[in-house]
């Protein structure tokens, strides 16, 4: 029996985190949720985690700061970014810097799903990594 994948869900915002928390809770996921990068980088989960979650815009580090703070230090977890402030220039920028998916709030949880699949295929190195 394989453990389900530990999915990293970072958002400064509560509604946010226990809305994605609680839909891949019930898909199966292990799943962690964390205030802020700073919180997510301190935590005893970084190694094991399969996907990271993250929000765009928070205080302090924002997602795509997470994202190459991770890469500079030898972290390779696929990440999906989610934004309340969907902007073409971001856009480009997160999925340049590896992101898998770039999903503007709200979005349909079927898309999230769909977004997750891809990426825990692409860290399994499956055939559409």
């Amino acid at each position: 029996m394989s453990t389900p994948p530990l999915i990293a869900i970072v958002d400064d915002d509560g509604s946010v985190r226990a809305a994605i928390n609680n839909l891949l809770k019930s898909h199966g996921y292990i799943v962690h949720t964390f205030v802020s990068a700073e919180e997510f980088l301190r935590s005893p989960h970084l190694n094991g985690t399969s996907c990271v979650i993250a929000d765009v815009q928070m205080s302090i580090m924002g997602g795509l700061d997470l994202l190459a703070h991770m890469r500079d230090h030898g972290y390779g977890a696929p990440f999906i970014f989610i934004t309340a402030f969907p902007d073409d220039r971001v856009r480009v920028r997160a999925l340049s810097a590896g992101a898998i998916c770039f999903l503007a709030k709200p979005f349909a949880g079927q898309h999230l799903i769909r977004c997750l699949d891809t990426a825990l295929d692409k860290h399994r190195g499956g055939a559409s990594a």
